[in-house]
């Protein structure tokens, strides 16, 4: 595995589209209810043919649900990538479904999960402000437990959005248009519990696709879905993608929901310190930028994580827009 690892960091002209690097499959089980009732909230648009590498560089090909309960199966492995590649990194969205501005809320199941958000957006759903009111809602397997990894304090834990706030304003709780509205901030069918450094740094930089071509007045479908194991009340991971209806964005990607110095307990949230669990390189305290002393403090590490990503076999979807 490492001389498969030394071997991409020094091709990076190579197309890694199907790197499953940092995970393996575990024994097959089967379908639960809960990833059933995620499954069933799709529409038919996102029924279309999925593909997921596994760890020995077999292709898994199925509809979204049979996708979905794939990625759920998968295991992350310390020092590997903190994203893979889910049909090669092309979307399954059919961009001719952008009709106008809205998120479809997936409803929580029937563990109070989140479970998928759509949303079709455009220019006028950026946003930002000066504050943000508190958030009350605490998604299943939140603790919000301070962890000591190499005697630093620190909150390993998030609030994650699904839909990132900054792409949701002028649009109600509900999803639909409304002139004013703040972005999504304490919606429940929002917010899972979420790693500091998947939040922070993965999932920013396919979140940043989506906000720059929004910025360049491209509508864009994004969608993203928690993917529990069983049930679980942490998700494993992230499954995001996005299509802008001009073609320039494009993305499919599973995101860990892991953090460098901390496992955890998926089956309740709850973590403890864990100085072997590493992720593609990054540094096990400073990473998660959510130590005691900063953790209300803008983060600026996103060109860091991308590095890392490519170093590791992920290709940089950044530079679709660059």
């Amino acid at each position: 595995m490492m001389k498969w690892i030394r071997r991409v960091g020094l091709t990076l002209g190579i197309t890694v589209g199907l790197v499953l690097g940092g995970c393996q499959a575990s024994a097959p089980s089967r379908a639960t209810s809960s990833s059933q009732a995620t499954s069933s909230q799709m529409t038919d648009s996102q029924t279309t043919s999925s593909q997921v590498a596994t760890a020995s560089g077999t292709t898994l090909t199925g509809n979204h649900q049979q996708t979905y309960q794939q990625l759920a199966q998968l295991t992350y492995q310390s020092g590997q990538p903190a994203a893979i590649k889910v049909n090669s990194g092309k979307s399954t969205l059919a961009a001719s479904q952008w009709k106008n501005s809205k998120i479809d809320y997936g409803q929580l199941d029937r563990l109070n999960r989140t479970t998928t958000d759509t949303a079709y957006l455009s220019r006028a759903n950026l946003g930002k402000s000066a504050g943000r009111t508190a958030q009350n809602w605490q998604p299943t397997g939140w603790h919000n437990q301070p962890i000591k990894v190499n005697g630093k304090r620190v909150y390993p834990q998030n609030r994650g959005h699904l839909i990132a706030y900054t792409i949701s304003f002028n649009l109600t709780s509900s999803g639909q248009y409304r002139s004013g509205e703040a972005g999504s901030l304490d919606n429940p069918k929002n917010l899972a519990t979420q790693t500091a450094y998947s939040n922070q740094q993965t999932m920013q930089i396919y979140e940043e696709q989506v906000r720059n071509a929004l910025a360049q007045g491209k509508k864009v479908i994004y969608q993203v879905t928690t993917v529990f194991r069983g049930n679980e009340l942490m998700p494993r991971g992230y499954w995001s993608q996005a299509v802008s209806t001009d073609g320039t964005v494009n993305f499919n990607v599973y995101i860990w929901n892991v953090e460098p110095g901390v496992q955890f307990d998926y089956a309740t949230g709850r973590g403890h310190a864990d100085a072997q669990l590493q992720v593609a390189g990054a540094d096990r305290v400073t990473s998660s930028a959510n130590t005691s002393s900063n953790r209300n403090q803008q983060n600026s590490t996103t060109k860091q994580v991308e590095r890392e990503l490519y170093k590791y076999g992920t290709k940089l979807l950044k530079k679709a827009f660059d």
